[in-house]
């Protein structure tokens, strides 16, 4: 038996201990104390040198198979002006000469020397070769003259299209993302799904939020993602983004929602969060509330009745109220006690809505990335909220008030990163909505496996559970939080084995060859 010792080991349960030795047996943990038992001190020692292990991180909220994309194709984010764009664009063009439509991810105008976002206008000097680039807060994007001749007419007849700019907004962004999803092909989305697992391995997360469902024939995409899922090392928690319950139902899932279709507002980024007062820049908006009360209350009564746990996309304070009224009207047609249903974001919570949420049990999927978002900065948030800055993820006003929350990336918007989202966590821009390391710890951990009913089997290192978690090279909890940042991941373990790209991968990359011996295409 393998016997981990000389380690400060963290276990996150809700009465937090520090103890000496962790043993492991068929990949899940049979024992964790200060003091071996007789029977177990002729196991195998595996000394950690000294360093700190805590459970494997969660990500409660990520689109995997968007990440995993664009995690292995163009990624603009770190471009500074519109000639290094022209630059990584036209070097990734060369290299994927075959790709029918070139989609890259992160445009932003706060961090390019031009201070504005690129049009159609400047991607056609680019190339002519069709291309669409996404907004940094994944809720729009740009496209070139070449790219409007590939897409059906629906597409650019929908309101949400700006013909002059090539900019896809709302519905007419969705439709088109969908479009294009469709030309990238079978082994293609393996690969990518099998390089994006990596990343997150190398990351020390070992549980996966996943929202699936963006358009593919008969939703594909969906099921691919869960197929793979089952030769990854991470355990994947699968959402279809839906309002369609028999999608869900047949396909024998227990959770529902996401963003997409379950999106009950847009974002910050494009000012079309939902707010219940006038944009601070703009007197004139109140940003955008895509679906009528009526609408999502049927919505949340259908799936609530069905034994589904619900989560809806509400970033401005309009959209998590009306997500808040959905869950209420549902929980009085048919009363659950334990139903973990999910605003997701939930960015500008006040007092009264905080306690709603409370009262009735809802569980907050959030992302501290956000409170230090280069793409996305402080003064930009502060010049179109005003005061409402003040409300922005207010963390401990949550926990105060009992609320369920844990951490997530909201990936590809924020790449996974969860000792960066712990760092945040614990030094909020407003000092008094800061969190202890930790419940920071927690919000990434234990309280992420509470969010998809997986308390029983991850999340802590707790006897009976699977034996993932993360070496460290220093203890958070004897580090000050302002050097939490600076942390490092010396080894992840999931299973209690090493994490190996080649051999925990083995049976996923048995399908993969397979399958591309069999449809080379």
């Amino acid at each position: 038996l393998p016997i981990f010792h000389n380690a400060d080991f963290i276990s996150c349960e809700d009465n937090n201990r520090i103890f000496r030795y962790l043993v492991e047996q068929d990949g899940k943990i049979i024992f964790t104390g200060d003091e071996l038992p007789g029977g177990l001190s002729q196991g195998r020692k595996v000394d950690l040198e000294g360093l700190c292990v805590i459970p494997a991180f969660a990500d409660t909220h990520i689109h995997f198979s968007s990440f995993a994309y664009f995690n292995s194709g163009l990624d603009c984010r770190h471009v500074q002006d519109f000639d290094e764009l022209a630059e990584c664009l036209l070097s990734y063009i060369k290299d994927h000469h075959k790709e029918k439509v070139i989609l890259g991810f992160g445009c932003s105008a706060h961090t390019v020397k031009e201070k504005r976002l690129p049009c159609r206008e400047d991607l056609d000097r680019i190339t002519s070769k069709p291309v669409m680039i996404v907004k940094y807060d994944g809720h729009a994007a740009v496209g070139n003259s070449a790219l409007m001749e590939k897409l059906p007419a629906s597409v650019l007849k929908d309101p949400g299209f700006e013909k002059e700019t090539g900019w896809f907004f709302l519905n007419a962004f969705y439709q088109a993302v969908n479009h294009i999803s469709k030309s990238v092909s079978l082994p293609a989305v393996f690969r990518n799904l099998m390089a994006g697992s990596d990343y997150l391995a190398r990351r020390g997360i070992g549980l996966v939020h996943t929202v699936e469902g963006v358009g593919f024939p008969l939703d594909l995409d969906v099921d691919i993602a869960r197929l793979a899922a089952r030769g990854l090392p991470q355990a994947f928690r699968t959402y279809f983004q839906t309002m369609d319950v028999k999608k869900v139902l047949r396909r024998g899932m227990p959770c529902i929602g996401g963003c997409f279709a379950t999106a009950l507002d847009g974002c910050f980024g494009s000012e079309d969060a939902a707010l219940s007062e006038p944009y601070a820049n703009n007197p004139a908006s109140r940003g955008t509330l895509f679906y009528s009360q009526n609408e999502v209350n049927d919505f949340v009564k259908d799936a609530n009745r069905r034994g589904l746990q619900v989560a809806m996309h509400a970033i401005g304070d309009a959209a998590i109220d009306q997500a808040l009224t959905a869950y209420e009207e549902a929980l009085k047609d048919f009363p659950r006690t334990d139903h973990r249903h999910i605003i997701i974001h939930a960015d500008l919570m006040d007092e009264r809505a905080i306690e709603r949420a409370a009262e009735l049990g809802i569980c907050i999927a959030l992302q501290t990335p956000f409170l230090n978002w280069r793409q996305e900065p402080v003064e930009y948030l502060q010049h179109i909220l005003g005061e409402r800055m003040d409300r922005l993820i207010p963390l401990k006003s949550m926990l105060d008030k009992g609320l369920l929350i844990a951490g997530g990336s909201d990936a590809p918007c924020t790449l996974p990163d969860p000792i960066a989202a712990i760092h945040a966590a614990c030094n909020h821009p407003k000092e008094d909505e800061s969190v202890s390391v930790l419940d920071a710890l927690k919000m990434h951990t234990s309280w992420s496996a509470k969010l998809s009913f997986d308390e029983n089997k991850r999340g802590t290192l707790s006897v009976g559970k699977a034996a993932d978690f993360v070496v460290l090279d220093k203890n958070p909890l004897n580090t000050p939080k302002e050097k939490i940042g600076d942390l490092n991941i010396k080894e992840v373990y999931f299973k209690g084995s090493v994490y190996s790209d080649d051999s925990s991968r083995s049976t996923l990359r048995f399908f993969i060859d397979s399958l591309l011996n069999t449809y080379p295409g």
